[in-house]
């Protein structure tokens, strides 16, 4: 079987998601994307999976998994999460007028997806499915694609469900890696800063993401925390 590692791309958009694919095909990974718009082909000319999923519904994620495993004979070694959502209010001046069904699917896409795509990445990884081919040999690695609304609560309500969902899969994150991480197993928060450790509310940019998200899945550094804050052209920076 062949031992060129396999990533996963969960979210695939113009930005950031076509930076990361660009990255990790430069370091030889095979590539599998999922999004809305995916093809569940592959790609006639770079060989990319193209999967379609809605991340609003936490039930798909497992099928998406399987497809990489029946196209690439093993599970991804390499899971990103970069899909997000967010609800604006629709009561001016009130916050918490976000209905109910919104909140629970922003939450789904932000939180809850992201959290089964770790656990049957865990599954694979432990040997479950798939963990005796590349899963079994390559770095382990899982990235949530964040920002600073975890630690900074902006008075911004556009921002409550994303903020929340967030917020949650911070937590999440960061204990998985504290308890997964004698496994040999990482997952990261990223979260791209500006040069004096302000949010990056605007200006995101795919390729410092591609760059530095690369540089986890290689291992470069081994003293980056869960909470990887990183700038662009300097990598990981504690703030």
């Amino acid at each position: 079987m062949s031992t060129t590692p396999i990533a996963l791309i969960l979210g695939s958009g113009p930005n950031v998601g076509t930076a990361l694919t660009t990255s990790l095909t430069a370091l030889n990974y095979r590539i599998a994307t999922a999004s809305r718009s995916g093809t569940n082909a592959l790609h006639p000319t770079n060989g990319t999976l193209s999967l379609a999923a809605d991340f609003s519904s936490p039930s798909c994620i497992p099928s998406l998994f399987a497809a990489v495993l029946r196209e690439y004979g093993a599970a991804p070694s390499v899971v990103i999460w970069n899909a997000s959502a967010l609800t604006p209010p629709p009561v001016e001046g009130s916050v918490l007028s976000v209905p109910q069904d919104q909140f629970v699917n922003d939450l789904n896409v932000n939180t809850v997806s992201p959290y089964v795509a770790a656990m049957e990445a865990v599954r694979a990884w432990d040997g479950e499915v798939g963990g005796d081919g590349e899963g079994g040999r390559s770095n382990k690695t899982f990235i949530y694609t964040g920002n600073t609304l975890n630690q900074t609560i902006m008075s911004v309500p556009l921002f409550l469900t994303l903020g929340v969902g967030k917020s949650a899969s911070a937590h999440w994150v960061g204990l998985a890696d504290a308890t997964y991480r004698e496994r040999g197993y990482r997952f990261f928060y990223a979260d791209q800063r500006e040069p004096d450790g302000t949010p990056m509310v605007k200006g995101v940019d795919g390729p410092a993401h591609g760059e530095f998200y690369a540089s986890l899945a290689q291992r470069d550094l081994d003293d980056v925390p869960w909470l990887a804050t990183f700038v662009k052209d300097k990598g990981y920076v504690k703030f």
